[in-house]
């Protein structure tokens, strides 16, 4: 069911992505003939006195269609209403407008967030530390951890309910390299005993191939009528999570060889959607924003096949006083669009496949 729910949260930021560019170009009059949600064999469909309006059986997707690129369209080519015969400023509003959505629709996630799941007050620990195993070749896989494992104790050593519980954790495998022993877990209501023996990596430090997740905690939520007091610490942590993510594009630019590697898919998005939804439901507001924050801000960015890309040639056109021929603009958007979908792919596979 948790899988489900990271689907359907993909599928919301889209529609609102959608949504954004179709009211844009309709609350201006311009014409818009397609309004679809996701992509592939169409599963449901209305037509509209309009604009036909679709949902597709793969929901990871969608997009607004406009006249101007339908051949079969009766509306004449010189017609002001259609997308492309308006005014640049109309065109920019219309194409950036999906971009908009996703970061207005983020604030009011995180503030529906803490007005209905309530204000963070801090975490009621137990003992222990939640891990996941790296891969299934790791020493800790092959002993018997499995995702969201709790570790509790380590030879005896018990791991404390605090926040410092990865910490401990980490100090008791490294400095046991090489040395057997004995982990205490905890798997859902069960308590299980493995034995391993971490080995040593190239500083000498003990390892065992596991992700240290989070100390063994639940979040304290503080409920609160006031209003403004939401508004205000959802504006914080927006602006915590908009900088954090510009800074994260700005590492994967300058720091490309190191941080490659954590550039995530729909597989592994999905994954860690699912991860949040079964540890805490109400932590999926939070998910949702950062990944319509992700959505707004990759769209954005001056690359072909984006919004971003096509407010690159508007710019383009509004300096040259017209727009690039149409042979240059289609050229660079297909070749664009393959690239988009080869990553896509190889997204896809390496995270099916390979984790």
């Amino acid at each position: 069911m948790s899988f489900l729910a990271a689907i359907a949260v993909l599928a919301v930021l889209i529609l609102v992505h959608e949504l954004g560019h179709f009211i844009a170009a309709r609350s201006q009059g311009i014409y818009v003939n397609r309004f679809s949600l996701g992509f592939g064999p169409v599963v449901w469909k209305y037509q509209g006195p309009e604009t036909e309006y679709a949902v597709r059986a793969f929901p990871l997707g969608g997009f607004v269609g406009f006249p101007d690129d339908d051949p079969d369209s009766d509306i004449p080519p010189q017609d002001p209403n259609l997308l492309r015969n308006r005014p640049i400023l109309d065109r920019a509003i219309v194409i950036s407008a999906g971009v908009i959505a996703n970061l207005i629709f983020a604030y009011l996630l995180l503030a529906l967030q803490f007005g209905i799941v309530g204000v963070p007050e801090g975490f009621n620990f137990q003992p222990g530390a939640i891990v996941q195993p790296a891969s299934e070749t790791s020493i800790a896989y092959q002993a018997g951890i499995r995702d969201g494992d709790i570790i509790l104790a380590v030879n005896n050593q018990e791991i404390p309910a605090s926040k410092e519980a990865l910490s401990v954790l980490r100090q008791q495998i490294q400095t046991r390299a090489n040395q057997e022993l004995n982990v205490k877990i905890q798997r859902e209501q069960e308590q299980l005993s493995f034995k391993l023996t971490p080995e040593a990596d190239k500083d000498g430090n003990g390892i065992i191939g596991i992700k240290l997740i989070s100390p063994n905690g639940k979040p304290i939520y503080r409920h609160t009528g006031n209003i403004a007091e939401i508004l205000s610490i959802a504006a914080n942590r927006y602006q915590q999570i908009f900088f954090g993510i510009v800074q994260g594009f700005g590492q994967l630019v300058t720091k490309f060889g190191e941080t490659a590697g954590q550039v995530a898919g729909p597989v592994k998005i999905v994954k860690m959607g699912a991860n949040i939804a079964q540890n805490d439901a109400g932590n999926l507001f939070t998910f949702a924003a950062l990944i319509s924050i992700n959505l707004a801000i990759i769209n954005i960015l001056p690359l072909p096949a984006l919004d971003g890309g096509q407010l690159a040639f508007l710019l383009i056109e509004g300096l040259r006083g017209k727009p690039l021929p149409t042979r240059i603009q289609d050229g660079v958007m297909q070749t664009g669009l393959v690239l988009l979908l080869g990553l896509g792919i190889f997204l896809i596979v390496k995270e099916a496949l390979f984790q």
